[in-house]
């Protein structure tokens, strides 16, 4: 059944002298929803919103008899899918709170977060998956979940207030450590009962897609839809990273509503159907700023009745969605206006209110305002201050986003950018010094810098400097940092390009001078290139690359990755393959094939098999297969 779309805002208005009207706790809203509905659709199973409840008591019960209750932490290990759901609720149902730890996250950055959380219990995918903390208890998905012969308990979660802990997730930290956010129970609710009144989620029964790492806060925005009762879809790492693919997927799951961010966004719009169903697509739009050009062509696919796309801004600290703005009509980007359950701040640099048109730092407050940090009360006390507005009896506290916006006509904002060392790449938060650090822990790297550059290879990128030490004991190579970054940081913060420098360039103070840092020069293969001795294939692929990354020259032994390439590089290079050699070449190849005479090997596959199903279906074809 399809909900009747109500008249859409123009902007979601803030309630400035009152506090939100409390939202029911997400699992009484759950405990509603008919048994028979389907609740999670993903490849390792469907479970009906009752198998999900009992699934999650089991869980809870267990938990509960292992000590887990309220501010609990539990570490969910595990990969996306109906396993992680079950776990999550199960968790929650327990009262205590979920940590995320996305499996395909580097091991000492899971290990760091399992530790530095001071989780009671990891649940793992199996019995055979690593320790992640020896301080901490270990138990698979499996033992948490294996019928004992108990008669099933009735589903009763146990009680929790407004501010009990309901998760941590990890964001990058300025001081060179993730830092942990803390989220209470209250302000989870309080997030779904606004995407419902700012006509976000509408539709009765929607098919929500589940595309976020559970690592990253949008996951939040996407799992507590079925809280309401929308069937959650889960969208495998395939699918994820290949427009087609997921264009499809849309379209075979029906999908009502899909979390995206703008850089993966683009190659899919021209690939959506225009008859998908009998209301357009909701696309939740955010992780990072959308341009003009962006902006305009989601305007235009909105006027066909293809998409309706909301763009949505908030930081970790304020529960994933702070302003919601619809992208319709000839608007210039913005980031629209607060939604209900905060109130926003636009402060000079003495904390004066701006007027209308002005422009300064972001402060949130109210009560969706996180509880700050996890055990960092020195770094809660300087981003969670005293709230100082005159709604301040109910919260009393605020949070110095770090971002720079334009106070805009009727309460909307226009983002301008960060005042502070904190970039956003391909919907991911980075503070840079985060990996300025991990460069200098590499032995023989005296200085180092990074900075996020509109233009590497053909995209938004990070770009690595540094300086190696005189007394250096070994090569500092572009493959050793990579390496090292490797192991410790995850991928979307790993630098796209890496430049050498005798020195750094300074201001008359004797500062940094980012602003003199070179640009990184155009192609800078990690090994010696190579040019002769190509097969056809080879040099076909060469050629894509060298288009795609900007390198000059590629030799069969480069790999795509260690030369820059990335998720949407990769999209890229896919597209070029199959716009100039006509082949339909998956993502995934490209990530299991990353040497170019690995991929060049695959693509010749390909071919055969292209030919070979072109020769099949002609009529000569045809008749002898029936003569035979």
């Amino acid at each position: 059944m399809t909900a009747v779309l109500p008249e859409r805002p123009r902007t979601f208005e803030s309630l400035p002298d009152e506090a939100p009207t409390a939202a029911a706790d997400l699992l009484d809203r759950l405990a509603l929803v008919p048994a028979a509905r389907t609740a999670v659709v993903a490849a390792d199973g469907e479970l009906t919103f009752g198998a999900l409840r009992a699934e999650a008591m089991r869980i809870a019960s267990r938990l509960a008899a292992r000590g887990i209750g309220p501010e609990s932490v539990v570490a969910l290990a595990l990969p996306r899918g109906a396993g992680l759901v079950a776990a999550l609720i199960g968790t929650l149902t327990a009262g205590a709170a979920y940590l995320p730890v996305d499996p395909k996250l580097p091991a000492e950055r899971r290990r760091y977060l399992v530790e530095d959380s001071g989780a009671d219990l990891v649940v793992t995918a199996g019995p055979d998956t690593e320790h992640l903390a020896a301080g901490a208890a270990h138990l698979s998905l499996d033992e948490l979940t294996a019928p004992d012969g108990a008669s099933d308990a009735a589903y009763a979660p146990v009680a929790v207030s407004a501010g009990t802990l309901a998760y941590v997730i990890y964001t990058s930290g300025s001081t060179g450590r993730p830092k942990g956010v803390e989220i209470g129970r209250g302000a989870a609710s309080a997030l779904l009962a606004e995407l419902e009144g700012a006509d976000i989620a509408v539709t009765d029964g929607g098919r929500v897609g589940w595309n976020a790492s559970p690592s990253f806060d949008a996951s939040v925005q996407q799992w507590v839809r079925i809280c309401r009762g929308d069937t959650l879809v889960m969208i495998d790492e395939e699918t994820r990273a290949d427009p087609a693919l997921l264009a499809r997927f849309i379209d075979e799951q029906a999908l009502t509503d899909l979390d995206i961010t703008p850089s993966h966004a683009e190659p899919l719009l021209d690939l959506l159907s225009t008859h998908g169903g009998p209301r357009p697509l909701t696309l939740l739009i955010g992780g990072e700023a959308i341009g003009p050009e962006l902006w305009r062509r989601l305007a235009q696919k909105g006027a066909q009745g293809v998409l309706r796309t909301v763009n949505l801004y908030g930081p970790t600290e304020c529960t994933v969605d702070s302003t919601a703005g619809w992208i319709d009509g000839s608007d210039e980007p913005h980031i629209g206006s607060v939604l209900p359950g905060l109130r926003m701040r636009v402060l000079d640099e003495k904390l004066n209110p701006v007027a209308e048109g002005g422009s300064g730092e972001l402060y949130l407050a109210g009560p969706r305002v996180g509880r700050g940090y996890r055990r960092r009360p020195a770094l809660t006390a300087e981003r969670f201050t005293a709230d100082s507005g005159r709604e301040a009896s109910y919260g009393g506290r605020m949070y110095r986003t770090g971002d720079l916006v334009r106070l805009l006509p009727g309460g909307r904002l226009g983002y301008l950018g960060r005042a502070d060392g904190q970039v956003k790449l391909r919907g991911h938060r980075i503070e840079l010094p985060e990996i300025e650090a991990a460069l200098t822990a590499v032995d023989g790297v005296a200085e180092a810098a990074v900075l996020l550059l509109d233009e590497v290879h053909g995209a938004p990128g990070l770009v690595a400097y540094y300086r190696t030490a005189s007394s250096a004991a070994g090569a500092v190579t572009e493959g050793v940092l990579r390496e090292h970054l490797g192991v410790n940081l995850p991928a979307y913060m790993l630098p796209a390009a890496f430049v050498a420098l005798d020195r750094f360039p300074t201001t008359t103070n004797g500062k940094l001078d980012r602003a003199a840092l070179p640009a990184p020069a155009a192609g800078s293969p990690a090994q010696a290139p190579v040019t002769e001795g190509l097969t056809r294939s080879q040099s076909l692929i060469a050629g894509v690359w060298a288009a795609v990354l900007g390198a000059p020259r590629i030799g069969p032994d480069d790999n795509f990755f260690k030369l820059g390439g990335h998720s949407l590089l990769a999209i890229k290079l896919v597209s070029r393959v199959r716009a100039e050699l006509g082949v339909a070449l998956p993502v995934k190849a490209v990530y299991a094939n990353p040497r170019l005479r690995d991929l060049a090997a695959h693509l010749d596959t390909l071919v055969t098999a292209t030919a070979g199903a072109a020769s099949d279906a002609t009529p000569d074809a045809a008749s002898a297969r029936q003569d035979s």
